[in-house]
C-alpha cells in the first residue's frame, strides 16, 4: 500500500464549484483532501504540511500562478514535484501553453470528467489506501 495516501492531496482553485467537483471525486475514490483558493495559500500550506500530491489551477488569483507553485514545489519539495497536477480552462492562451509545456506536468482542461480526473490521479499520485 501506498503510505503516501495517509497525507492529503492539496488542490489549489479558486472557482468554488470545480473545487467542491474535484473534492468530491476525490473524497469519493478514497483520497482526503485540503483545499486552498489561491496559489499564496496554497504555498503557505506546503510550507508547514505534508501532502500526498498537488493539483492546482493554472491561473489562481493573488499573483501566484500554478506555475510559480511548482517552481516552489521543485526548489523546496522536490520530492512532491513528481505528483504533481495542473487543471486550467485556458489552453489557447500562450503562456498557458508554454507554462504547460516547459513544466512537463501532466493536466487536465476544464471541463473534464470525474474519470479522466481519477484516472490521473491514481497515475501521477497514486492510489487511495
Amino acid at each position: 500500500m501506498n503510505a503516501i495516501m495517509k497525507n492529503p492531496v492539496l488542490v489549489i482553485e479558486d472557482e468554488a464549484s470545480v473545487l467542491a467537483f474535484v473534492r468530491a471525486a476525490l473524497e469519493r475514490g478514497g483520497y482526503p483532501v485540503v483545499g486552498a483558493r489561491s496559489g499564496v495559500l496554497g504555498l503557505e500550506m506546503l510550507a508547514s504540511e505534508e501532502f500526498a500530491g498537488v493539483i492546482s489551477d493554472m491561473r489562481t488569483p493573488g499573483g501566484v500562478s500554478g506555475q510559480d507553485v511548482y517552481c516552489w514545489i521543485g526548489q523546496f519539495r522536490p520530492d512532491l514535484a513528481k505528483r504533481v497536477i495542473f487543471i486550467t480552462g485556458d489552453t489557447v492562451n500562450q503562456q498557458t501553453v508554454q507554462a504547460l509545456q516547459s513544466t512537463g506536468v501532466p493536466f487536465l482542461e476544464k471541463p473534464f470528467r470525474v474519470q479522466e480526473l481519477m484516472d490521473m490521479v491514481r497515475k501521477v499520485i497514486g492510489a487511495a489506501l
